[in-house]
């Protein structure tokens, strides 16, 4: 009798404690989840679209049926008409059935075939794509929180993370940012020392070089293969006399008393930031200024819970902080760290005056100076 009172007992406890399925939440989180797989499909598309010129066939020729897309691009007709299709259901392009023809929108031709345009995407894409192609690497040193170096990626990922952070730098690092600090500008119109901490292919360095040329820059990076890409840029650009390239980690910035020590989208990499950030404060001149764009984020996880600080996080699960983790110390503050973790590092590290200098949808632009 006793057991049978307890067993009674306890099922009631546990269906009080069960809530009822509402199935309308259900199958509308289920539909929500179709339309996850769709966007993970179309990452690949839209990488596929860009290699192949679909985007720019239709931007240069549209409105187009398949077989004209196919022809122009000297694609396989079928390829060519299924990806349409995926397209015209994501709201890429728009189909007339009664014509049989898409179209890519104006405004979507300026995102995804204009490289100069602020809001070009397809780095974005590509780098979320190569990303993605490594992620099972991840999953295996996830289990024991080991790291995969920047350099352990494939081409895609550090091509399309140029392809996406450039266009930003280029609408913003010269006629915004860089007048946003303090007295930096009339430093490098007369003539000024410039470090590019963490500096990639270069795309930064080559800018400030192109506009600033009585100014003479360093700029480093860990990845060898990215500075030799950033050299070829650079000749290409004209400016290459003017920068010298050097293969080393952050905390070993070489050189002193510089003007200007800048670090792009790079300091939540680097295995130990505060160590870094002590490097740059020693190589600084005693008026000089340390410039730090990061990904634009809040302090509290709350404040990141939207649309780019999903892209993030997503990215700082699988890309940035197993980097991190890659290097000594190993710090992983992650993509989404915020003005708060990055002050932290900087004071501890030695400096004493620290702002937000500028932002963008993208962007935090930290102003730092000893």
């Amino acid at each position: 009798m006793s057991t049978d009172t307890t067993t009674s007992t306890n099922t009631t406890t546990a269906d009080a404690a069960t809530p009822p399925i509402d199935m309308d939440k259900l199958m509308g989180f289920v539909f929500r989840a179709v339309d996850e797989v769709g966007a993970t499909l179309n990452c690949a598309l839209v990488v596929m679209g860009d290699r192949l010129g679909y985007y720019q066939a239709l931007a240069d020729h549209g409105p187009l049926v398949a077989s004209e897309l196919a022809r122009r691009t000297g694609t396989g007709e079928r390829y060519a008409a299924e990806w349409l299709n995926a397209q015209a259901a994501g709201g890429f392009v728009t189909y007339d059935p009664s014509s049989l023809t898409y179209t890519l929108p104006a405004e979507h031709a300026m995102a995804l075939t204009d490289p100069s345009s602020p809001a070009y995407l397809p780095g974005f894409f590509q780098i979320a794509f190569g990303t993605v192609r490594d992620a099972d690497r991840i999953f295996d040193l996830a289990r024991d929180g080991d790291g995969l170096g920047w350099g352990e990626h494939n081409s895609d990922v550090h091509i399309g993370c140029e392809r996406f952070f450039r266009p930003g730098y280029a609408a913003n690092l010269v006629g915004e940012w860089l007048p946003a600090l303090d007295g930096v500008v009339a430093k490098l119109e007369g003539g000024a020392k410039v470090h590019d901490l963490g500096c990639g292919h270069g795309a930064s360095t080559i800018l400030m070089a192109q506009a600033y040329p009585s100014t003479t820059f360093v700029g480093s990076d860990a990845h060898g293969a990215s500075l030799d890409v950033a050299r070829e840029r650079a000749a290409e650009a004209g400016v290459g006399v003017r920068i010298t390239w050097e293969s080393t980690s952050a905390t070993a910035l070489g050189g002193s008393g510089y003007d200007l020590v800048t670090t792009f989208d790079a300091l939540h990499d680097m295995g130990d930031p505060v160590g870094a950030a002590r490097r740059v404060h020693d190589a600084l001149a005693s008026d000089g200024t340390w410039m730090v764009v990061e990904p634009v984020a809040g302090d509290r996880v709350e404040d990141n819970l939207n649309p780019v600080g999903r892209a993030y996080y997503g990215f700082s699960t699988l890309l940035c902080t197993p980097g991190s983790l890659s290097q000594d110390v190993g710090l992983a503050i992650g993509t989404q760290a915020g003005p708060a973790r990055i002050r932290d590092i900087v004071t501890t590290a030695g400096f004493s005056s620290f702002r937000i200098a500028a932002t963008t949808p993208f962007n935090n632009v930290f102003e730092i100076r000893k």
